[in-house]
């Protein structure tokens, strides 16, 4: 029987925070955005399409969101085809690096949306930038691989103001990249939040997007930006696929760029 005690440290953690005067952080779930749980853990399976530089990062995100005791995620091989499209493949989280230009991004994560639920989602991590000497740091690239996995899960940030670094979480916007590397008790408690329930005859993973397209590079490939930083620039966008399904993508920016043409 697989053991639990990294797990139930989480928890004890989570229920040992709640009984303090400390008020809690706010909510920090994506859009209500979730995979569907018929019981027991969330087993969608992590496809590994990076290459030998990234794989150590991919490992630690996948461990650190396991600790909480609603995933348990398995590593598989990438099934994404080529890294630069990093085509979604249903019930699956596909996480891709490629050389993927200079605009503007660190990474992409992209949840599509069946019947309420996400069926498939895919992160992009962006080589053009962390091939700089500025984000070629393991700080930005493990914070980066956590937060866009993370959000293939359904969690959005717990602070928006880069000139701070208010959090130990991964889930956090910030320049300040060393200390938020991983999940914090917060990002585990939200998961819970998130993941509470179980529904009956829903199947993991859902349907294929009505497309089944990549999600592409450029914000004209997104959809309509649907949510704005503190600098105004658009970080979530979302696409109407018709039959009742959608893409949503989030991108985080690189400090200093991005579009900012966009008007709320």
């Amino acid at each position: 029987m697989r053991k639990f005690s990294t797990k139930q440290k989480v928890a004890l953690g989570v229920v040992l925070a709640g009984m303090t005067a400390v008020p809690a952080v706010a909510s920090h779930s994506w859009g209500g955005y979730h995979w569907a749980r018929s019981g027991g853990e969330l087993t969608v399976p992590v496809g590994d399409n990076v290459n030998s530089v990234w794989d150590g990062y991919l490992n630690t995100a996948i461990a650190d969101w396991n600790k909480s005791t609603v995933i348990n995620s398995p590593k598989a091989v990438g099934s994404a085809g080529d890294p630069k499209r990093c085509n979604p493949v249903a019930g699956t989280i596909q996480v891709c690096n490629a050389l993927y230009g200079q605009r503007g991004w660190l990474g992409i994560a992209s949840i599509w949306l069946s019947n309420g639920h996400i069926s498939q989602g895919t992160t992009k991590l962006n080589d053009t930038y962390f091939n700089m000497a500025r984000y070629n740091t393991p700080t930005w690239r493990q914070l980066v691989t956590c937060q866009e996995v993370g959000h293939d899960y359904g969690l959005a940030h717990q602070d928006e103001d880069f000139n701070t670094d208010n959090t130990n979480s991964c889930m956090d916007y910030t320049n300040l990249p060393a200390g938020n590397e991983h999940p914090d008790a917060h990002d585990y408690e939200q998961l819970l939040s998130i993941y509470n329930h179980l529904e009956s005859g829903a199947a993991i993973g859902g349907g294929r997007g009505a497309s089944g397209a990549a999600s592409g590079d450029d914000p004209s490939d997104w959809g309509r930006a649907i949510h704005f930083d503190r600098q105004g620039r658009p970080d979530y966008f979302e696409m109407d696929l018709g039959n009742g399904q959608r893409k949503v993508t989030h991108v985080l920016w690189a400090v200093g760029e991005g579009p900012r043409n966009f008007r709320h």
